[in-house]
């Protein structure tokens, strides 16, 4: 982990990107843009300072035994991406088959949100959801699907502005070769 960046030097920074992009820093509309920038960035990137076990240390075990399948999908959610820090914006959809606890639902919003508000690749934000569970609730399966706009590739680059990337995690059950109809019922739900 790098040390701690003042604001007055990331502020700093802003102003040379700013000159950098052909821009006057000190002209009246971009006066207040680096407070605002860093402003933004700690709202952007608070998830480095927020940990899995923050959201998932609480289970409910009064459950009736339930279980089939816990599904919370359209989880909107919006990052950077960790090559262009470039916009990605999306849904995840997180299944789980509890054992013995689940989580309150919630929980898996944060959760996403947490990943989502770092710097990410779409892959690892993916695997990071499903193997946080995995650890945390002791499922007998995952299943998470995200689908994704990456505005470096809308925006910029090759400027393809109705792309959207698809990745997806499964895990126990979910991943049994010999039957793919939990899967299914999972995808189906989805809508996919």
């Amino acid at each position: 982990m790098s040390s701690p960046v003042s604001d007055n030097d990331a502020e700093k920074a802003v102003r040379v990107l700013l000159r950098f992009a052909g821009d006057d820093p000190d002209r009246e509309g971009l006066r207040d843009t680096p407070q605002r920038v860093v402003r933004a960035y700690k709202e952007y990137f608070k998830g480095y300072s927020a940990h899995p076990e923050d959201y998932l240390n609480r289970f409910f075990r009064e459950t009736e035994n339930y279980k089939d399948m816990v599904l919370l999908r359209d989880i909107a959610f919006a990052s950077h991406c960790e090559h262009h820090m470039a916009p990605m914006t999306g849904v995840v959809h997180i299944a789980y088959l509890p054992d013995k606890r689940i989580v309150g639902i919630s929980k898996l919003v944060r959760l996403t949100e947490m990943f989502a508000r770092r710097l990410q690749i779409q892959e690892k934000f993916t695997a990071q959801i499903s193997n946080t569970l995995e650890k945390a609730l002791n499922p007998r399966g995952t299943a998470v699907f995200v689908e994704a706009t990456h505005h470096c590739m809308t925006t910029r680059g090759v400027g393809q502005a109705n792309v959207v990337m698809v990745t997806s995690r499964y895990s126990g059950a979910f991943a049994s070769e010999d039957d793919r109809a939990l899967q299914n019922e999972f995808l189906r739900a989805i809508g996919k």
